[in-house]
């Protein structure tokens, strides 16, 4: 379902995935999957980025057939995409949650992302702001792990990361807090779909 305003209830517990989507695939679902499951999340929204300033141009698809690319990929009646990014001409993750905050404070928002990006996390703009406004709930990706664990980010907030077996309750708790989950993970990533396209 594509949102232009997004709509829950008041105190709903909502997963936020921000990204290219360059394009969406099967990794991304299963990421949304696994944390409505653990984190016990009433919804997820995928924020699909205008462009990832951290990204070059030249690779990327224009917005809209990356917007499609997620509502096609989608058959989930509690994970839905949105254009907020776009509308909202907002740029960076920190900028774009602060800004939710505002405007959604009755609502229980986490951060989702996968472990290749908390491993580059300081790279971002504001990147302590974003620990600093939601919870953060880190999901493992191949070949990253250990460069997540050791990153900036895991060593300076890391007296604040909870147990996974605590993940249900992620969403109730006062920011900074994270939680690293570690299932079964799609191999699946943009990068190489566009590979295997070219």
């Amino acid at each position: 379902m594509r949102i232009t305003r997004p709509i829950a209830a008041h105190g709903a517990r909502i997963g936020l995935l921000g990204g290219s989507f360059n394009p969406a695939h099967a990794a991304h679902v299963q990421i949304s999957e696994i944390a409505l499951r653990r984190l016990k999340l009433d919804q997820v929204w995928w924020l699909v980025s205008p462009q990832n300033p951290l990204k070059p141009t030249d690779d990327m698809a224009p917005f809209e057939d990356r917007f499609e690319s997620a509502l096609k990929i989608l058959h989930h009646p509690r994970i839905h995409v949105s254009d907020w990014e776009m509308r909202h001409h907002s740029r960076f993750t920190a900028e774009t949650l602060s800004t939710l905050i505002r405007q959604y404070a009755k609502m229980n928002f986490v951060w989702l992302m996968g472990s290749d990006n908390l491993a580059t996390i300081h790279t971002w703009n504001r990147w302590r702001q974003i620990f600093n406004t939601m919870p953060v709930a880190v999901f493992a990706r191949p070949g990253s792990l250990r460069q997540a664990l050791a990153s900036p980010a895991a060593q300076i907030f890391a007296g604040t990361r909870i147990a996974p077996e605590e993940a249900a309750f992620l969403a109730d708790l006062a920011p900074p807090a994270w939680v690293l989950l570690q299932e079964r993970h799609n191999p699946l990533s943009a990068t190489a779909i566009r590979e295997g396209r070219r």
